[in-house]
């Protein structure tokens, strides 16, 4: 395609933050930066002048003043980030005190709830004063087993301005999947909700609540919000800690008090998907995410204090972390709770014109599934304010941005995102001020060194191979924990290319600066040792109009790899000879022969992390009769049964 799909006029570009924090750097360090691509150049060349220009321009408290920006070994991961500087990340979000909407909490029951700024202060003040009593202080575990409600980031808030480390899983998690990771980092409090909504249903957490809590031996304090079980008692809970319902806990009053601490203070500890053992504790530093998030959100997403953020996401995905860091914007954020789904296909959509959101945020899958159901916003919303929409969580397919431009609004920028719970922010994102190209992420994000390497660590465009980011940026965690040494740290992400952080996506550089990412290095099918990204398979399925979804894996065969596909369909419909023929027909017309599936199996479902990512190697493992060791780390785990033992691939 030689044409992009939406170009920002002039007087667009002149009005975003970007092109106003570029004039800044112009004027600061007296340069000639024209666009982007210089902008970009200039914060990887730059990186320590880059970072403090972030901190000026966004306003940064720090408490204590670091002695430097950037204190940097002979290689990653050794560097220290503006070493010696104290600072608060509750305090940049929950600057603003007035009676400007801070967050609003929708339920998929339609319930609504509102707190201002300045209510926001005052609930953060109560819990806080009250978390104090009970004991938490530096460095101790707040964790949450909570939905995407205001109690949750009330809590969040709470315990970090205390300078306490939060940590939350959603409640649709199985039981062991809130253990290994939880038990691992042995909290001191835990905030549980004592049931929830989803797609209709009503769902008790009494008796998973109690397994959970056999098994935090350090928990001092459990607060228990009752959400959807109005009827939740204290007796209900079986632990030798305090249990005390959230109404009772704490009264919202005061202005919070913040502890100022080291920029790499570990703020948040998120997780791996476990898919493949116990989930790693990734660490994440105070003062990295709030600079990368501010740079994020009031560079690459242009949002500002007038805005209303809206992000499809549960506390277990690394995006509910991303989306509240909107309220060091000033911003208005939208929680939603509950099915994307429920009661119908357009339940978001109604969202948009009710709450006037003007950043949309959600997966890929949640576009390609409104296109299956036929929704057309254009046609039943007004959708005014929106004027952007973000996607993450696998490739968003070439054809879904075709969608969104015919069917949502022609004037809008839509980006395609990837980075990921490893640095709870960005590699690749978008840019208010650039084009928008089909099937494309549009840049690298500012100060990430990113490049594309073959396997001999040799820079490519228009070829595919490992995104890595040779430089290092503020956002790479603190640690693992439990990880002394740093030894499963190193492994995780320098072990591929000494010294550069290898991230595990296949991807392509394009001519317009993006990137295009093909799928999970660790998914990367090798039929005739060709590497074939699975995405590239799935963007041509997603084109029959009878599949729903897909999920391809390779399996080894007669001394070589063939690609298998599973596929399921629409209701009534049958996998015959004739469907099977088509798809064939699809792919091979739009690939290469050797993205053919050999193998096309119907399936029931698709087995899913619980931020809804499919899960290739755990597919594979099952075909193949090896174990899946971490089932608990999926939504859905008794799909992964669908896939054993198959007579289709025995021949």
């Amino acid at each position: 395609m030689n044409q992009p799909l939406w170009t920002p006029s002039p007087e667009r570009i002149a009005a975003t933050r970007m092109d106003a924090f570029r004039r800044h750097v112009n004027q600061r360090h007296e340069l000639q930066l024209r666009d982007y691509a210089d902008l970009h150049a200039w914060s990887i060349a730059s990186r320590a002048e880059f970072w403090q220009a972030i901190v000026d321009f966004f306003g940064v408290n720090f408490r204590t003043s670091p002695r430097a920006v950037l204190e940097e070994g002979p290689a990653m991961p050794d560097a220290r980030w503006f070493p010696g500087a104290t600072l608060s990340f509750a305090e940049h979000l929950l600057h603003r005190r007035d009676r400007h909407p801070a967050l609003v909490a929708i339920g998929e029951d339609g319930s609504r709830e509102v707190l201002s700024y300045a209510e926001l202060a005052a609930h953060v003040a109560g819990l806080q004063k009250s978390l104090r009593a009970a004991g938490v202080g530096l460095g101790d575990r707040v964790a949450a087993f909570m939905p995407n409600t205001w109690q949750t980031v009330i809590g969040m808030l709470a315990a970090t301005s205390l300078g306490a480390t939060w940590s939350s899983c959603s409640p649709d998690f199985g039981t062991q999947g809130v253990i290994d990771r939880f038990g691992q980092i042995e909290p001191k409090v835990l905030i549980a909700c004592a049931g929830y909504r989803y797609a209709g249903k009503t769902l008790d957490l009494t008796g998973k609540l109690n397994e959970i809590l056999k098994c935090l031996p350090s928990l001092q304090q459990l607060l228990v919000v009752p959400y959807a079980n109005p009827d939740a008692r204290l007796g209900d809970y079986l632990t030798t800690a305090h249990v005390t319902m959230w109404r009772d806990f704490y009264q919202p009053r005061g202005a919070p008090e913040f502890v100022a601490v080291p920029f790499d203070h570990p703020l948040y500890i998120l997780y791996s998907s476990g898919t493949t053992g116990v989930p790693k504790c990734i660490v994440h530093g105070t003062g990295g995410v709030l600079l990368q998030h501010f740079k994020e959100h009031g560079l690459h997403t242009d949002l500002g204090a007038e805005d209303t953020l809206f992000y499809y996401t549960t506390c277990g995905w690394m995006m509910w972390n991303w989306l509240v860091s909107g309220l060091a914007i000033g911003a208005t954020v939208v929680l939603y709770d509950g099915s994307p789904f429920h009661p119908g296909a357009k339940r978001l959509i109604d969202l948009i014109d009710a709450e006037g959101i003007s950043v949309f945020g959600t997966s890929a899958k949640y576009i390609a599934g409104l296109e299956k159901a036929g929704v057309q916003p254009r046609a039943t919303h007004r959708l005014e304010r929106l004027k952007a929409i973000l996607s993450t969580g696998s490739p968003l397919a070439h054809e879904s941005f075709d969608y969104v431009y015919r069917e949502f609004k022609t004037d809008l920028c839509l980006s395609s995102i990837s980075g990921g719970t490893d640095i709870v922010s960005c590699f690749v994102l978008g840019n208010p001020t650039a084009p928008v190209w089909r099937g494309e992420l549009q840049c690298k994000g500012l100060g990430m060194a990113v490049e594309v390497w073959d396997d001999t660590g040799t820079p490519v465009r228009g070829d595919k191979g490992e995104l890595v980011c040779t430089r290092h940026f503020p956002s790479m965690p603190v640690s693992f924990w439990n990880d002394p040494d740093g030894e499963k740290f190193r492994h995780a992400y320098f072990e591929t290319f000494p010294g550069v952080w290898a991230h595990g996506d296949y991807a392509e550089e394009t001519a317009h600066g993006g990137l295009i990412i093909h799928g999970r290095s660790d998914a990367v099918l090798n039929p005739g040792g060709v590497r074939i990204g699975t995405a590239e398979i799935y963007r041509q399925v997603e084109k029959v109009e009878e599949v729903l979804e897909s999920i391809a894996i390779g399996q080894d065969w007669q001394g070589d790899v063939r690609v298998v596909l599973f596929v399921r369909l629409r209701d009534g419909v049958t996998l015959d000879d004739e469907l099977q023929q088509r798809i064939r027909q699809v792919i091979r017309a739009n690939t290469t022969p050797r993205h053919v599936p050999t193998k096309i199996v119907a399936v029931a479902d698709i087995p899913r992390t619980i931020s809804g990512k499919i899960v290739e190697l755990a597919v594979r493992n099952v075909v193949h009769g090896r174990p899946v060791k971490n089932t608990d780390a999926l939504a859905n785990p008794e799909a992964l049964e669908l896939y054993r033992d198959l007579p289709e691939l025995r021949s």
